[in-house]
């Protein structure tokens, strides 16, 4: 007996290929790491999940080799790189999640520091760059297994230059483009009107830092009434795009320091909730560099990152930031709402800020924050440093896929103090531990008269439609400790976000009603979907079902108005 305790008490599993080794006591209190890939080819800078359950990950284009060639001797030709003038080199991959597959794509212009989000039908919208890419908006329509799709670009589809630009959907199913480097500006992809232009936006004049900037990539988010808040610096507002007007400014977000880029703390919407009709919206802000951090940092000075959060519910009459302290100081780092409702972050470092080389010191254990009561648990260690230019999405079965981490100016992997890194991590947090088995809820489906229900955008998947009901089925474990009322059980839909520099844009999640029955390890739930676009922009979504805090699998669905 005392030999078979020892050999529980360490897990010795493989994922991916790659041995993992983890204690079974911390793997279910705090998570554990896993490689999925040891070379993915190309660094992630930017990173997103799409609705055939595969991964775009991707970098700059003028950057040199990467460790990825593109298929069938296909070369890009640009002779105003730096680098290659003839590049044979893939820098966009699109990763299978169920077969770790990874397959080259080509982008032909510069996405360095580039914005994206998703249109109704699953098509990832991609905005600016840098160089040739100033101006691009790209196309990816994910494609099934074994298929062959590839980025469009559009040349000068976009108005100004969008250097480190915000996106957000919008209740039309267009998007807006918020900032970039020297554009205080903001404009809508596609134009509202033809004759449509772009819109001054004061805010990103007033918070802009002489020598640092501190408000690139500025957190954006559609409010519950369809007015946009934007946060940069330290400062935010409230837009409404229908007038081009700032209807209200909140209070300065307390303490010293910036929470933008080249300052990089991280932020998230908390979950709406069905209670409420989805009206309350409660921006959070994590992380973030001290004054001057980035002046000290290109002075080989790396100042202490701020170990604080900030929380602003933007629906109040007066709201007021309510601030905490994270269990440490964090920079770079990006912030994933889990299935659960509570929010990781993860990647990063405590010292310096965004830039080539300006981070040290990095914080190898995300934390797991819970709303509801403030609480925060620091989780297990991974061993790969992801400091600049890392990324993380949650994918359908619950894991947080991390990848990218380079602050070096072109691939480098010898000699420097963070090599580029290529390897594709998966953080599995406590609730997908085995010990958690006995509630976990499986075999999420919708009814068959639902399944079969003609898509009207020619795509895959359950489609349910504003303020109506759909029905799913799915079971549960017989020792699970399911409550008749169904009070046990929570719905959830996560809009699918893109991650670059710290930020995930238009990460999203709801908490649905719904009515619960059934028999044995059968349920059903009756749900109700979201009111309209203003509170969840037309899309895919994965439906959670959470029992006693453990999630099932996500399942897609497909959010659209009945015509």
């Amino acid at each position: 007996m005392i030999l078979l305790i020892c050999v529980i008490g360490l897990l010795r599993f493989r994922a991916g290929g790659v041995e993992v080794v983890a204690s079974n006591d911390e793997a279910a209190n705090s998570g554990h790491w896993s490689v999925e890939l040891r070379n993915g080819g190309v660094s992630a800078m930017h990173m997103t999940l799409t609705h055939e359950n595969t991964v775009v990950y991707f970098d700059m284009t003028d950057i040199g080799a990467s460790l990825l060639s593109l298929p069938d001797g296909q070369c890009r030709v640009d002779q105003f790189d730096e680098v290659l003038k003839r590049d044979c080199w893939a820098h966009a991959v699109e990763y299978t999640i169920a077969s770790a597959e990874t397959r080259p794509l080509e982008i032909k212009t510069d996405t360095w520091c580039s914005s994206g989000s998703f249109a109704s039908n699953g098509t990832l919208i991609q905005t600016g760059g840098w160089g040739d890419g100033y101006r691009v908006v790209r196309y990816f329509n994910p494609c099934p297994r074994g298929g062959n799709c590839d980025w469009i670009e559009a040349p000068n589809a976009l108005q100004e230059k969008r250097w480190y630009a915000s996106n957000q959907v919008l209740p039309n199913d267009g998007q807006v483009v918020v900032g970039g480097r020297g554009e205080p500006t903001y404009e809508f992809v596609p134009r509202r009107r033809q004759d449509e232009g772009t819109y001054k936006l004061p805010l990103l004049v007033d918070t802009y830092e002489a020598g640092a900037e501190n408000n690139l990539y500025p957190f954006v988010y559609l409010n519950s009434d369809g007015t946009l808040f934007i946060f940069a610096n330290r400062d935010s507002i409230l837009l409404n795009l229908q007038t081009n007007s700032i209807v209200k400014k909140f209070p300065r977000m307390p303490g010293d320091g910036s929470r933008n880029y080249p300052s990089s703390g991280s932020s998230v919407i908390l979950p709406l909730t069905f209670e409420d009709d989805f009206h309350k919206v409660e921006v959070m802000v994590c992380g973030g560099s001290p004054p001057s951090a980035y002046q000290q940092a290109q002075l080989g000075n790396f100042l202490t990152a701020l170990d604080t959060c900030g929380r602003l519910v933007i629906t109040d009459a007066n709201p007021d930031w309510q601030m905490e302290k994270m269990p440490g100081p964090r920079v770079l780092s990006d912030m994933v709402i889990l299935p659960t409702g509570d929010v990781l972050i993860i990647n990063g470092c405590q010292q310096g800020t965004g830039g080539w080389g300006l981070g040290r010191s990095p914080v190898l254990s995300p934390y797991l924050y819970t709303p509801h009561n403030a609480n925060w648990q620091i989780m297990a260690e991974s061993t790969v440093p992801r400091m600049y230019h890392s990324s993380a999405v949650l994918i359908p079965d619950g894991r947080v896929l991390v990848g990218g981490s380079n602050t070096n100016r072109y691939y480098n992997f010898t000699g420097v103090m963070f090599p580029t890194e290529l390897r594709i991590e998966a953080f599995s947090p406590p609730y997908l531990h085995s010990s958690q088995d006995d509630l976990r809820p499986s075999s999420v489906t919708g009814l068959p008269h639902q399944r079969d229900r003609e898509n009207p955008s020619g795509q895959s998947g359950l489609v349910i439609y504003y303020g109506e009901d759909f029905t799913i089925s799915f079971r549960l474990p017989w020792r699970g400790s399911y409550r008749r009322d169904g009070s046990s059980l929570e719905y959830r839909l996560n809009a699918p976000p893109f991650c670059t520099h710290s930020f995930s844009q238009n990460q999203r999640q709801l908490v649905l009603k719904a009515t619960t029955s059934g028999y044995g390890t059968f349920r059903w739930a009756r749900i109700t979907a979201p009111s309209s676009a203003v509170v969840a922009p037309a899309g895919y979504y994965l439906l959670f079902v959470v029992h006693e805090g453990v999630p099932s699998s996500g399942t897609w669905v497909q959010l659209l108005p009945r015509d």
